[in-house]
């Protein structure tokens, strides 16, 4: 019996214009609330832009936000794993030091940080993914810990950038999700260490977790789900890791799916 659903947000649950059908997702919620399933979103996103995504919806959300290093429910911070203001800085240093092309995304606990010299549409982009955004002169002015690092290249150049920053391999958890977006979050945290805290708390075993993903960063979800669901659009090794394959995100594979495996569901 499925007690819990787990969805990665931009190219699973969110279309590819960074959205999602509200009226099916009414549905949706009607038959999790009847079934008694916990909907968590497990995403790169700040947990207060998914809070905007959702709107008066995010009541009882489980979110695991900034790349699931935080898990907030009904407000409050249930958990979260930093990295320590000196090691962010050293890995901030060297990227700057990879390249000047990149946008590099300084998340703390007050909201994400990037440079005041960005270029506009490097700054939209950032805002799609964060609520609370500041600009800084130099990433040095930063004295607290950094819930997570992020970078962005227009480029496609973000599986060679992640091999560039080994020396970090061991104390930080580096992941390139796709060609444009590395996650760094703390040593050994990310969406499957995270998801297996919830799962604790919530007293649900894999057994009775959905999950669905698309990129390289999804790979640790497959793992805490035995209905572990790679979208049309995932990348072949998230599809060879999952053990089932459903609909595109354009065709809202995450909504129509639940539908059918909950409406199966005594």
């Amino acid at each position: 019996m499925i007690k819990l659903v787990l969805t990665d947000m931009d190219g699973t649950f969110l279309n590819n214009s960074g959205d999602f059908n509200r009226e099916l997702y009414q549905d949706v919620k009607k038959i999790m609330k009847e079934k008694g399933v916990v909907f968590a979103p497990v995403t790169g996103k700040q947990c207060e832009r998914v809070e905007e995504l959702f709107g008066v919806d995010t009541e009882d959300l489980w979110i695991l936000g900034d790349s699931a290093t935080r898990i907030k429910h009904n407000g409050e911070f249930v958990y979260e794993s930093l990295l320590s203001n000196k090691l962010g800085l050293a890995i901030i240093r060297l990227l700057e030091e990879i390249s000047t092309e990149h946008t590099i995304i300084a998340c703390t606990r007050n909201g994400a940080v990037i440079k005041d010299n960005i270029p506009q549409g490097e700054s939209a982009i950032v805002r799609r993914s964060y609520a609370h955004v500041k600009q800084v002169s130099d990433f040095n002015e930063l004295t607290e810990d950094f819930v997570k690092i992020t970078i962005h290249d227009p480029l496609l150049r973000c599986m060679e950038t992640r091999e560039k920053l080994s020396p970090f391999f061991e104390s930080a958890y580096i992941v390139a999700s796709e060609a444009a977006w590395i996650d760094i979050a703390n040593v050994n945290v990310h969406k499957g260490t995270t998801v297996e805290h919830l799962q604790r708390l919530l007293n649900v075993t894999p057994e009775e977790t959905m999950a669905f993903g698309d990129g390289y960063n999804d790979l640790e979800l497959m793992t805490r789900a035995t209905y572990s669901f790679a979208v049309r659009n995932a990348v072949q090794e998230l599809k060879d890791a999952a053990n089932f394959i459903t609909r595109s995100n354009q065709d809202d594979a995450v909504m129509k799916t639940i539908i059918e495996i909950l409406s199966l569901q005594r």
